[in-house]
């Protein structure tokens, strides 16, 4: 009998625990390489976070560290939740050269056609491709996504032709887009979004390309005098890939209920609703320079442009079917889903 009651005093106890332990709020640590104020956590990084609380009953919660808090640069970021540093981050795989080659296709010259669609598409094609997915195979991928359309933010001259870019130094975020910067006659200058503000500061750069949605974060308006754009019925000029990623260990320890919250929180989805949220983003970072000089370089001139970026994907083709893959058939299927998931 005494046997008996000690036992189940212990049982009690392992259950009280259990259920202690159950009831403790999981805080997830987010870690990404904008400040606070910025688009990308106001518009999507703090709203997502705000959903996976109220659908857990408060059981999962984060906290975010804008602007690198947590130590490090923008390119450790995905080392930085793939070994547990962190627990969820934001990041560019383009800022890591020539560690996710195969999802480079999206980063090719004038792919881009709607921000929603194509990142729909991204997500879409990683899954479908299990040599592409494999480039992501030690993070939980939460989403993938692309931002607007890229716009030259130049400091002392608009960008109107191909000639008005020769010898230039220009920023852009990722290789293929800085190939193509060298393609049209510019100096491309790889840099990560937090460095552009002193790089221009300074003359380090005589422009970046970048979208409008990057604007407030890097107070672009207030260094620059000039925005072109390229004419809205072609393909964008240049996008860039991002991941959304948790770090799979943590994701795993996850009880059965706050795993189905963040499944239901990720996916296509929700790499739809971000490349959506990115486009409204452009419309205030835009606004901004409202008192800047403003010109769009028509379609027309665009064609030469175009031309040159076809041998951009040319050699992404060549180099990854090297490497073993079918670079071209990745490119048509990448330009079909981002076809098939267009926005109109």
């Amino acid at each position: 009998m005494k046997t008996s009651l000690k036992s189940i005093a212990a049982l009690s106890v392992l259950a009280g625990a259990a259920l202690a332990a159950s009831a403790q709020t999981v805080t997830l640590k987010v870690h990404h390489f904008l400040p606070a104020g910025s688009a990308a956590q106001k518009m999507f990084i703090q709203p997502w976070c705000d959903k996976i609380a109220l659908e857990s009953g408060d059981k999962m919660k984060c906290q975010i560290y804008p602007s690198m808090q947590l130590g490090g640069t923008p390119p450790q970021l995905f080392d930085q939740v793939k070994d547990g540093v962190v627990d969820v981050t934001w990041v560019l795989p383009g800022y890591m050269a020539g560690r996710f080659p195969l999802s480079e296709v999206f980063e090719l010259p004038f792919m881009m056609q709607s921000p929603e669609g194509t990142s729909k598409a991204l997500w879409d094609f990683v899954q479908t491709h299990p040599n592409v997915a494999a480039e992501f195979k030690d993070v939980k991928l939460l989403a993938l996504h692309v931002h607007g359309d890229g716009v030259f933010h130049m400091t002392k001259q608009p960008i109107k032709t191909m000639a008005d870019l020769k010898g230039l130094k220009v920023r852009a975020p990722t290789r293929q887009t800085n190939k193509l910067l060298a393609a049209l006659g510019a100096t491309p200058v790889a840099m990560p979004v937090p460095a552009v503000s002193e790089a221009l500061a300074k003359s380090v750069i005589d422009g970046a390309l970048v979208p409008y949605e990057v604007v407030p974060s890097v107070k672009i308006q207030e260094l620059v005098k000039f925005h072109s754009e390229t004419d809205p019925t072609e393909p964008a000029i240049y996008t860039s890939t991002f991941m959304f990623a948790m770090n799979k260990a943590k994701y795993e320890s996850l009880p059965p209920d706050l795993k189905k919250v963040i499944d239901n929180n990720s996916g296509l989805a929700l790499s739809g609703q971000i490349g959506k949220t990115f486009l409204a983003a452009d419309g205030i970072g835009k606004k901004l320079t409202e008192k800047n000089t403003h010109n769009v370089i028509p379609a027309a001139e665009l064609q030469s442009w175009k031309k040159a970026g076809e041998q951009v994907s040319a050699d992404w083709v060549a180099a990854v079917t090297a490497k073993g893959a079918n670079g071209q058939a990745l490119l048509e299927n990448a330009r079909a889903l981002i076809a098939k998931y267009a926005v109109k």
